[in-house]
């Protein structure tokens, strides 16, 4: 039985040049790539544009929908479109011209009347030819009748014309570049597909495109345009072209066009400039073979994901693409948008009729939710994602891992020796002096007690810290309910990251601390808003000296959700800490040491020959001390009579007896004196003046400084066990408190002891008034980083401080809350 629909269909192909045939699916596929390739159809992503466009509107002429017909035929032919999928356009084109005109002649007229508007259809003379003879078949009822062809498409069984699979319909998107007809992807669908990856994207494999698309789904061009916007927002509009003005040539014209966003008051937002783009690399990935079905299909789910979280319908999406191409070619592209967009925005046939909000299914975001976090699962992008955010471009590492250029490798080989002084022989374990735990504890507790007012004063027996400290530290008020640990760690992420590019150190060590830190990480924070929220918090109080705050940078990664961080895996099933956590009466006593030496956050490890080496000269130079014996026997004088005895035997009995005080003064004024006699001269004459208290004050703070500042270095050193380095903390922290009261009689102490045994120096005094405002620092705690004293109750003393609301406090508080 003849098919109506197919026999109409090829009697009008006879007005494409064809022979009569009377399946119009007859020609032979090589002829029909030929044919398409002569129309310049290359692949099947053209192909859909140009169905699209022939069945675009009521406006499409009579030879656009006859040279549709001719192209649903040739791609049937050649294999681009299954039997059904043609037949579907096939029917859709037909039943558009037997809606649009009454009858055959009518359609026929139509054709001869618009013959110009395409040179597919023959000349004048053969198409008035062809177009009479099909009139009187249709007059004699030869052919197939206008009635019956209006009855056979009647019966026909209309669907949607695009994939419509569960996991097909994410491909819609993909016809913001070119329409997807049929799926899977195969070599048809997009002709030099691999040429286009390796010369626009410098993509030339899997792993390269698969970092392609997270990148652009987690950050992409976004993330710079959205932190520009974000700062010329705060602007007035003068300094916000002058800013535009100031950039380079070839950043002038992108920078002109978001000014002129900002002052027309244009919605900032062009994530689906990224977006978009993610899903045409997958499908760009499908294409090459390098993904298949599935693994495409959910890449592209991801983003639209991203798409279904950030937008309601077409329009907005389309215009957010407009305004990020804008941007990214320096040029306003949305007086255009409307005519851009007109296909995909009011074709009937459209493959985005479906509404938005219906394109994925629960099931197939479930899924690409999954893989997405698989992509980031590993420990690696948990350091990747904390140092991108102070170096965007690591951001393009997500997914495999990829080789590094040799000049990236130096560049981070120097990064390390020339920031950190940390070299390859010193092994990865040595990262573990950028593992501050204490600090996060201090942070927390000034947090705590600023927010309830019980900070220290800011004026001491010293002077006054100056205000802006002052504030600076009343400010930390403020960060009262955010945990300060990632404030340390996310610089500690930094270094890591650092020494991964070096390739320098141990692989699977720097992996293992990478667990560790998002074993923290995971404890301490319950998700990526909790923990950036706390980022963006402290940084935006205690910002990197000299350096912007990365406040802006950190809160877009808290908006965007896109973003890395809301893509890791945020669970751990173990505990393992990248350093020791002190606890709090071992931190109390690593702080005895005050401004002698930089704040102690951590507990001290053995250091590198190298680093042991310099420490070694220090010992020797201050102390002529030159092995673990002489150090230990020396700590023990200390800590049982140190300086503060010699005061006692040597110089207290002067305070006794003024007048030979006075004659031994005298005597060693009046003659040449040697270093050690003219030492023995400044000491009495302090003595008579009791310069800084030193004959009413205990001095032992000098000799309990000393000694736990000692015991530091040799720990460093390897000189001490683990076991004996702690007992010789606890034993600083129980003469402490057998001597002072508080931090200020311990600083008191400290000082006076410090001025009496000073040896000659022409510098005394500038050495005495640097002391004097480091001791004013660490009692007041401002600036915050400057010590830890303002935080911690002093060895015995009774509690002070109020209790912190997180649990990255140290162990031994008894008040932390859990």
């Amino acid at each position: 039985m003849v098919d109506p629909v197919n026999a109409w269909w090829a009697q009008q192909l006879v007005l494409c040049d064809w022979a009569f045939m009377p399946d119009p699916l007859m020609l032979p596929e090589e002829a029909a790539r030929e044919r398409l390739s002569a129309l310049e159809v290359v692949d099947r992503g053209e192909l859909g544009w140009r169905l699209l466009e022939h069945r675009a509107d009521s406006d499409a002429s009579a030879a656009q929908l006859l040279a549709g017909l001719e192209l649903v035929a040739l791609a049937g032919a050649a294999g681009w479109l299954e039997g059904d999928h043609t037949r579907l356009w096939a029917v859709s084109l037909i039943a558009e011209i037997h809606t649009r005109y009454d009858d055959l002649d009518a359609w026929l007229e139509a054709l001869c009347a618009s013959r110009s508007a395409s040179g597919w259809l023959q000349g004048d003379d053969g198409l008035l030819e062809a177009c009479q003879a099909l009139s009187k078949l249709d007059a004699d009822g030869d052919g197939v009748t206008w009635a019956l062809l209006g009855q056979s498409l009647s019966k026909e069984k209309r669907a949607d014309l695009w994939p419509d699979a569960p996991l097909a319909r994410v491909w819609r998107l993909r016809a913001a570049f070119a329409p997807v007809l049929a799926c899977p992807a195969g070599p048809d669908d997009w002709n030099g597909v691999e040429a286009w990856l390796a010369e626009g994207w410098q993509v030339h494999g899997r792993d390269d495109l698969v970092r392609s698309v997270l990148w652009l789904t987690s950050q992409g061009d976004r993330q710079g345009w959205d932190i520009d916007a974000a700062r010329l927002m705060q602007l007035p509009a003068a300094e916000r072209h002058a800013w535009c003005e100031g950039l380079g040539a070839q950043e002038r014209p992108y920078g002109r066009v978001l000014c002129r966003y900002v002052d027309q008051g244009e919605p900032l937002e062009w994530a689906a400039w990224d977006w978009l783009r993610a899903v045409d690399l997958a499908w760009a990935g499908a294409c090459a073979g390098w993904f298949d079905a599935q693994e495409a299909s959910l890449l592209a789910c991801h983003a639209g994901d991203l798409i279904l979280r950030r937008y309601s319908d077409w329009s907005a999406l389309s215009r957010s693409y407009q305004r990020g191409r804008s941007l990214f070619e320096g040029k306003d592209h949305l007086p255009t948008h409307v005519v851009d967009w007109r296909l995909l925005m009011s074709s009937p046939v459209s493959p985005w009729r479906l509404p938005l909000r219906e394109l994925l299914s629960d099931e197939v975001l479930v899924a690409s939710r999954q893989m997405a976090r698989d992509w980031r699962a590993d420990p690696r992008h948990w350091v990747l994602a904390l140092a991108a955010v102070r170096e965007p471009e690591l951001a393009t590492r997500q997914g495999p891992l990829p080789s590094l250029a040799e000049a990236r490798m130096h560049e981070a080989q120097q990064y390390l020796i020339e920031s950190l002084e940390l070299y390859a022989d010193e092994g990865a374990h040595a990262l573990v002096r950028y593992w501050l735990p204490a600090q996060a504890h201090h942070l927390n507790q000034l947090a705590a007690d600023a927010v309830h007012k019980a900070l220290p004063p800011a004026a001491c027996a010293f002077g006054e810290a100056p205000g802006a400290d002052v504030a600076t530290r009343d400010s930390i008020a403020a960060a009262t309910r955010h945990s300060a640990t990632v404030h340390m760690a996310e610089k500690y992420a930094f270094y890591l990251q650092m020494a991964m590019d070096s390739e320098q150190f141990d692989a699977g060590q720097l992996a293992t601390m990478g667990a560790s830190l998002r074993d923290v990480l995971c404890r301490f924070y319950n998700g990526p808003r909790r923990l950036l929220e706390s980022w963006a918090t402290w940084d935006g109080l205690l910002p990197e000296p000299d350096q912007p705050p990365l406040s802006l940078e950190v809160r877009w990664h808290i908006d965007d959700p896109g973003s890395i961080f809301h893509w890791l895996s945020w669970s751990s099933a173990t505990w393992n800490e990248p350093g020791e956590r002190p606890s709090l009466t071992h931190f109390t006593a690593l702080s005895l040491v005050g401004p002698l030496n930089s704040p102690a956050w951590s507990m001290p490890c053995p250091e590198s020959d190298r680093e042991a080496a310099s420490i070694r000269d220090w010992i020797d130079g201050h102390y002529g001390l030159h092995s673990a014996t002489e150090l230990i026997d020396f700590l023990r004088f200390l800590l049982e009579a140190g300086d503060r005895q010699e005061y006692q035997i040597n110089y207290a009995p002067y305070t006794l007896n003024a007048g030979r005080l006075n004659s031994e003064i005298a005597t060693l004024e009046s003659g040449d004196c040697n270093e050690e006699e003219r030492n023995h001269l400044e000491r009495l004459i302090r003595v008579r003046d009791n310069e800084d208290g030193c004959n009413d004050l205990d001095m032992c703070a000098w000799d309990v400084a000393q000694a736990v500042d000692l015991a530091i270095a040799g720990r460093q050193l390897g000189w001490l066990a683990a076991e004996d380095f702690v007992a010789m903390l606890e034993q600083a922290y129980g003469l402490a408190a057998e001597h002072y009261a508080g931090w200020q009689d311990y600083a008191q102490g400290l000082y006076a002891g410090f001025s009496f045994f000073m040896g000659e120096t022409p510098e005394r005094e500038a050495f005495l008034a640097g002391f004097r405002q480091s001791l004013v620092a660490w009692l007041s705690g401002a600036p915050p980083l400057a010590g830890s004293w303002a935080s911690l109750d002093f060895p015995g003393a009774r509690p002070r401080h109020w209790a912190p609301l997180h649990i990255d406090t140290l162990p031994g508080d008894g008040r932390t809350l859990h």
